[in-house]
């Protein structure tokens, strides 16, 4: 986009603005064929409260992808749920003397208090402790072992003699064999990302006991990976449309060669696995993890009265499995799950698409929930609007690479986008007409012909004097959103909303209302109504990342909270105006500054 500077300017942005409110969007944003979509975002570990990079790296792109396609009016649902027989469960319990039960129960309800603040709504929010997951797991072992993908073997592995217990992924620490680095765990290293065997970690020690542990023999199930790797390779194949980020993960794990994985642990928490003489063998919590989408189905569908439905989204070829989760977990999704699912005797859908999102860092350093390097969600909801964070949280997503958290920037993007660009449209707007057209705008009678004449039958091209360079220019503000959404790419939508608010401001501006309000009532009349329909557009485009805002905001309109994405292109004949009060507040420096400090006196970093 360019601005055009020249004597023709005024008039020029004049006829722009209503070019804007009569272009049609293109043929693909009308949605003829609505689609059938089940999201789930990454079951979160039950181990400890919300953060911030849980709500960036999975809950909320996938909440906007949601909202948007309610809008479009497609047969979505989102599923989520926590993770609560992972190791993090058993380590927490043993630190506070209780049952894992209690832990996992303890932060299913306060991650579902925290989704609730940041107005993150999933259709179901279940766990993996409850009794339909259990069953519904170990039938999806027995299918892979009658299938012939499952081997039994005994191993040697870490045991604590101390604690007379063999010891689990994440109770075994030491040096990453791949990158080096320290405070790898038994089952993955954070700094690389590589899944790790936990017999391969250098100068390994007991997280229970600190002492380094003895080498002990015991008996446990693998999955087959090898036997999967030529269908999982044809099927990724055809993920063309993935995120480049997501499919150079899963390429590199895959031309490093699949091997057999274990699929049980020795751990008294967990789902015991179906076969008799196994007592202290669960299912390995990556196993079963993922099968808490569908058990959190099966639980919405009892819920509803319907306990069939689930099957409508989980056996429907036409549905679309969208996984929205962080870059760690880019290969239990791409490869393992696919695998798991695709032999079982019920045919289920494999992912259609995999959006996984970068990490998020706090003022430039890596996040660290056992430093205390973090934002909690609970203890952000003291002092914030949940709006905020959701608006910043997407301007700034780590969509394709690690993007940074910073107070400072969290007041900026407040102070400025919001409330100097959005706010500010919306509030001079609105009082202006309370104050000089009684409240009213009216659509200028003459609008199609003056669209028509001035631009169509003009002939537009780099010479003519315009607000943009020409008609395709204009149009991708709005349909660029719309794509946008549809490809997760909330950060660019973000862009293209700001551009159509500033764009609203330099209009009002250039025409100067209260100028011609003295001398021409119809043409402050026109530059108010192109204003006021640019906000209610903006109001559609905006509320799959700030619903509350954007209620709020068409509230002062007078317009209904029940409105459809194509209602974008639906300009009404006026706007009464309501009560007029500020779309949002600034952040003051007192705020940020308190912010950093509970950072810094609640962390071990210096």
């Amino acid at each position: 986009m360019r601005f055009f500077v020249g004597s023709d300017f005024e008039d020029s942005l004049r006829k722009t603005a209503f070019f804007i409110l009569q272009i049609p969007l293109d043929e693909n944003t009308r949605r003829k064929n609505l689609e059938k979509i089940l999201v789930t975002s990454a079951l979160t570990y039950a181990n400890g409260p919300l953060h911030i990079g849980h709500v960036a790296g999975s809950y909320l792109n996938a909440d906007i992808f949601v909202r948007y396609n309610k809008l479009l009016g497609n047969d979505i649902i989102y599923i989520g749920g926590t993770d609560d027989y992972g190791t993090p469960i058993s380590i927490k319990a043993e630190e506070e003397g209780v049952k894992p039960r209690v832990i996992a129960e303890r932060y299913n309800k306060r991650m579902k208090k925290d989704l609730d603040g940041l107005n993150i709504q999933l259709d179901n929010f279940s766990g993996t402790s409850r009794p339909r997951h259990i069953k519904v797991s170990q039938d999806f072992f027995t299918n892979l072992l009658e299938a012939g993908y499952v081997n039994k073997k005994t191993l040697n592995q870490f045991y604590d003699e101390k604690h007379k217990r063999f010891l689990a992924d994440r109770y075994i620490e030491g040096i990453c064999p791949h990158c080096k680095s320290e405070g790898a765990r038994g089952d993955q290293c954070d700094k690389c990302g590589k899944l790790i065997d936990a017999m391969s970690l250098i100068e390994p020690r007991s997280k229970i006991s600190g002492e380094k542990p003895i080498i002990k023999e015991t008996t446990h199930w693998y999955i087959n990976l090898p036997k999967f790797e030529k269908q999982l390779r044809e099927w990724l194949a055809t993920k063309k449309y993935w995120k480049d980020n997501v499919l150079n993960f899963i390429m590199s794990w895959l031309n490093e060669g699949l091997i057999e994985r274990a699929i049980t642990r020795d751990l008294n928490w967990g789902i015991p696995i179906p076969l008799e003489n196994t007592k202290g063998k669960v299912l390995y919590v990556w196993f079963d993890a993922p099968i808490g989408y569908i058990s959190s189905t099966m639980e919405w569908a009892e819920k509803k009265g319907q306990p069939d439905l689930w099957k409508k989204y989980w056996l429907d070829p036409e549905t679309k499995l969208i996984h929205f989760l962080g870059k760690d977990n880019i290969p239990f999704h791409t490869i393992i799950w696919p695998a798991v699912l695709s032999k079982q005797k019920e045919p289920f859908i494999l992912p259609y698409d995999v959006p996984a999102n970068e990490f998020l860092n706090l003022e430039g350093q890596k996040m660290s929930t056992s430093r205390n390097w973090t934002v909690w969600v609970e203890d952000y909801l003291k002092y914030f609007d949940g709006e905020l964070l959701r608006y910043v949280l997407a301007a700034n997503a780590p969509e394709t690479k690690d993007s940074d958290f910073t107070w400072k920037d969290f007041q900026n993007k407040i102070n400025n986008d919001l409330n100097n660009v959005l706010g500010n449209l919306a509030n001079r707007t609105f009082i202006f007409i309370k104050k000089y057209l009684n409240g009213k705008v009216n659509k200028t009678e003459n609008i199609d012909k003056l669209f028509a004449e001035n631009l169509f039958s003009s002939g537009l091209n780099n010479n003519t004097p315009f607000y943009f360079d020409n008609l395709e220019d204009i149009s991708d503000i709005i349909n660029g959103i719309d794509e946008s959404y549809k490809k997760y790419k909330v950060r660019r939508a973000v862009q293209l909303i700001l551009l159509l608010t500033r764009i609203g401001n330099r209009y009002f501006d250039i025409e100067k209302p209260w100028v011609t309000i003295k001398k021409n009532r119809s043409e402050a009349n026109e530059t108010l109504f192109f204003c006021s329909e640019l906000l209610r557009r903006i109001s559609i485009l905006f509320t799959p990342i700030m619903p509350e805002a954007m209620k709020k905001l068409r509230k002062m309109m007078n317009l209904a909270d029940d409105f459809e994405w194509d209602d974008i292109k639906k300009v009404p004949e006026s706007f009464k105006i309501g009560e007029v009060s500020p779309l949002f507040k600034k952040i003051e420096d007192a705020e940020i500054e308190k912010q950093l400090e509970l950072l810094k006196e609640g962390s071990e970093i210096l």
